[in-house]
């Protein structure tokens, strides 16, 4: 038999789990807004920081205006890095690089770091020059467990030509989970490679989340 102050509690029980489900909701919608804030402008500042002591100080706005205005080296630096990738475009700019790196080839540990860096400079912002073609599932590391990958290219050359297979022979980079710029470039027959519908940000977005994030996952399959 219930008592009054049975009923009591369980108000009190069912207030506190709306306020706490309310809180948590409102954590959900503010937390990824407000990191996102929080980086951008912690990254502006960083910028700021790097690029406005390279600047004389009788250029410098506040000088003029009275103020330190935040994202001004941001600005500075977009500006700078812009033109410096038109000079690099052209005739002089081309012949220039090629004679420092000519340079930079002649000194054993600079020519390992800077190699280093500009190979993972021309992997992450040449985009628009290469990029995976699709997202496909393999079985990795053995049969029966499915992996998500992303279809480089058709492997050429002597990996073709040696690998013991009669068709053709396809480059997949399998990521790791949740860094998905590291990973493994593996080669699978054709015939072993499923490909995807969803696209490649879908499934980056799929590894990111550790399989917690899932394109279309409300549809059941065969719908």
């Amino acid at each position: 038999m219930n008592t009054p102050f049975d009923d009591d509690s369980k108000r009190r029980s069912g207030r506190i789990g709306t306020l706490r489900a309310s809180f948590l909701t409102g954590l959900v919608i503010i937390a990824p807004v407000g990191l996102t804030i929080w980086l951008i402008w912690t990254v502006i500042g960083w910028i700021d920081g790097v690029v406005l002591p390279l600047v004389p100080h009788d250029l410098r706005p506040e000088q003029y205006i009275g103020i330190n205005l935040r994202g001004v080296g941001v600005i500075i630096f977009l500006v700078f890095t812009t033109f410096i990738g038109f000079v690099g475009r052209g005739l002089i700019g081309r012949s220039l690089i090629r004679w420092g790196e000519s340079i930079v080839d002649r000194m054993p540990v600079v020519r390992s770091v800077y190699s280093g860096i500009k190979q993972i400079s021309e992997t992450v912002f040449a985009q628009s020059e290469r990029s995976f073609e699709k997202a496909c599932l393999i079985q990795y590391p053995r049969k029966g467990i499915w992996a998500v990958g992303f279809i480089s290219t058709t492997a050429r050359g002597e990996v073709a030509d040696r690998a013991e297979t009669s068709g053709e022979l396809m480059s997949i980079f399998v990521p790791t989970t949740p860094n998905p710029t590291s990973g493994f470039l593996l080669f699978f027959p054709k015939e072993d490679v499923i490909e995807l519908d969803m696209s490649i940000e879908d499934a980056a977005k799929l590894v990111i989340s550790a399989g917690l994030v899932y394109p279309n996952g409300n549809k059941t399959n065969g719908h």
